[in-house]
């Protein structure tokens, strides 16, 4: 169903999800997790979506076959705009760089300062530092977009 590195993805976005490192997802580390994206959930919303994992709490390997039911017939390019969203916190499609930065160098593999410097090089961010996360998707997908000739450029 998935690639290597695609597992290795999800165990890392499980990892993180995961607060209390037993192995298992639930409601706590739903909470805990959505707060810390400074998501204030209310406990019916929790319930809903562990109900959606048949109410229990959630192993590795029923999250990665949650994400394999669900992307199964998912544009990779939704995904990805949906994944940026969830940092869009006036729904405007775009995210301040400083908190994205900050993300990229804090959560996950935390990246170094360089590495993120390299990320946001061609990224498309407006005068007023705000990243247009679906440009970025469209440039991922499709490749740059050339100022002078208004043409793809792979």
């Amino acid at each position: 169903m998935f690639e290597q590195s695609q597992i290795s993805e999800f165990k890392e976005a499980f990892t993180l999800i995961d607060q209390n490192k037993d192995n298992f997802i639930d409601e706590d580390d739903l909470r805990e997790m959505l707060a810390s994206l400074g998501k204030n959930v209310d406990a019916r919303f929790i319930k809903r979506m562990m109900d959606e994992a048949n109410g229990g709490p959630i192993n590795f390997t029923m999250f990665l076959t949650m994400f394999g039911e669900r992307l199964q017939h998912t544009d990779s390019e939704s995904v990805l705009r949906n994944a940026f969203a969830c940092f869009d916190t006036d729904g405007s499609g775009k995210i301040p760089e400083a908190k994205l930065r900050e993300l990229l160098m804090t959560t996950g593999e935390r990246y170094s300062a360089e590495i993120v410097d390299s990320i946001f090089a061609d990224a498309p961010i407006d005068s007023q530092g705000m990243f247009d996360y679906a440009e970025f998707v469209q440039m991922l997908k499709h490749g740059a977009k050339d100022d002078n000739k208004d043409q793809i450029v792979k």
